[in-house]
């Protein structure tokens, strides 16, 4: 597979060759989907709480003797069902959302919305991209020059989650550049994630020669880690 790239001018500068088993795997919406839920659940805050009735002030005293009031009868002001009441089955701060992501199930899904990105002309490789002053007219420069890029043309919509561009390092003047650009994002190649593939509509890459070769060892590495699994099994069936 070969795909173009283009200077921070928008222009055509050369071709680089990418791996099948990173850019060209089959879409799988049920794993993208599960791993992306589970990022967000991840990442959820447990900041909602609310008080039982052991919890809230007062109480302390029957409201009314037992008997003869015509009134029903209480216990405490505490109850539910009083107003300033303890709440039933409210949301608690103690309740844990985490959910257990297979570092193959998400890397499998990285390489999965890679291969969509890349399929709906959503994904961008530019040779490099370096920031000399930081100021944010070089950043707003380089982005609306690559909306001369044929599918980009609304790179520079108002969005905040329109583009991500991945570096292979992020210097101090390229994160300040950027930082009053609201559309866009910059992070680093080994941060990225299936979630951030399937929030952001483009994504741009920089240094793709850098970028591939992180993806490559990644996949190596799981390639490694799955076949010692599969020895260890075979050991203990032998057994």
């Amino acid at each position: 597979m070969k795909n173009t790239i283009y200077s921070t001018k928008g222009a055509e500068v050369g071709s680089v060759t990418l791996p099948e088993n990173v850019f060209g795997v089959e879409y799988n919406a049920d794993l993208v989907h599960q791993v992306v839920v589970a990022y967000q659940a991840n990442a959820r805050r447990s900041t909602a709480h609310t008080k039982t009735r052991s919890e809230v002030r007062g109480g302390g005293k029957k409201p009314w003797r037992q008997k003869g009031t015509g009134r029903a009868r209480h216990g405490s002001s505490r109850s539910p069902i009083w107003i300033g009441g303890g709440v039933t089955f409210g949301p608690r701060n103690e309740r844990i959302y985490t959910q257990k992501i297979n570092r193959r199930q998400a890397a499998k899904a990285l390489y999965v919305m890679l291969s969509k990105k890349l399929q709906d002309s959503q994904l961008l490789f530019i040779d490099t991209l370096i920031i000399p002053e930081a100021k944010t007219k070089y950043a707003s420069d380089i982005m609306k020059a690559l909306t001369a890029v044929k599918g980009f043309e609304t790179l520079t919509t108002e969005k905040p989650t329109n583009a991500l561009v991945l570096l292979p390092k992020i210097t101090p003047e390229i994160a300040i550049s950027f930082a009053n650009l609201s559309f866009v994002r910059v992070d680093e190649v080994r941060n990225v994630n299936a979630y951030d593939l399937a929030r952001f509509r483009y994504i741009i890459i920089a240094s793709p020669e850098d970028a591939i070769s992180f993806f490559a060892k990644k996949m190596m590495k799981h390639r490694r880690n799955t076949s010692q699994s599969n020895d260890v099994v075979a050991i203990s069936e032998n057994a």
